[in-house]
């Protein structure tokens, strides 16, 4: 519960999973970049055979908090972050998390472009659908590896070259987020900055609704007889 004169928000993240999310908010919150992955999931029987698991596999799911109390702007805010699974067994539970939101993060991989062609396919849709209005982000995880040999020696040997920053800004423009960030939870380069605009955005946000797109209103015909 947050202390009397301190704000708190609420900030849902979302993305594909493996694309950083936990170590965003690990490094972000604990100032330390976590040593292994650990997959954002939680398997209430574990064990089920494989066969078994097409038909009958029982899933429960498990929200990750993190906090954080921060200053941005001379204001005191603690800061809720939610961190969400993005493999495809927990599409129908994931949305849980949605209600009472003030911003999301959708992310993906800068080094992972089928990452980033989910944000337009399967994220964007998702938050627009549930949570419609709430202000976005859009974030480039993995900032370090755009220019890592091996890693773009491996996406050449799949025909695939790292996401770039104008890429991703249009796609930003594209779905309405307010804002386009790259960031790496490795260096922390520009990690601080993505949480002080995900709460300015939610300030904002409530000032300046994000802007629906243009519906076209049916022509008037006139029929001459």
């Amino acid at each position: 519960m947050a202390q009397p004169g301190v704000q708190s928000l609420k900030c849902v993240v979302t993305g594909d999973g493996a694309v950083g999310k936990t170590c965003l908010l690990i490094s972000y919150t604990t100032n330390a970049f976590p040593g292994e992955y650990i997959p954002t999931v939680l398997l209430h029987s574990q064990d089920i055979t494989e066969a078994d698991s097409r038909h009958s596999r029982s899933l429960s799911y498990r929200f990750d908090n993190y906090s954080a109390s921060v200053m941005v702007d001379g204001k005191p805010i603690s800061l809720g972050l939610w961190d969400t699974a993005g493999q495809e067994d927990y599409d129908r539970l994931r949305p849980l998390s949605y209600p009472q939101t003030d911003v999301f993060l959708i992310c993906f991989s800068i080094v992972n472009p089928p990452s980033f062609d989910n944000v337009k396919s399967k994220w964007y849709p998702e938050i627009n659908h549930h949570a419609p209005n709430i202000p976005i982000i859009l974030v480039g995880t993995k900032l370090d590896l755009r220019d890592d040999s091996a890693t773009l020696e491996s996406l050449r040997q799949k025909r695939m070259e790292p996401v770039s920053y104008e890429q991703a800004l249009t796609c930003s423009r594209e779905i309405r987020a307010y804002k386009y960030l790259e960031c790496s939870a490795l260096t922390q380069r520009n990690l601080k900055s993505v949480f002080d605009e995900a709460i300015r955005v939610s300030h904002s946000a409530v000032l300046n609704p994000r802007p629906q797109p243009n519906k076209s209103k049916p022509q008037k015909k006139c029929t001459i007889l």
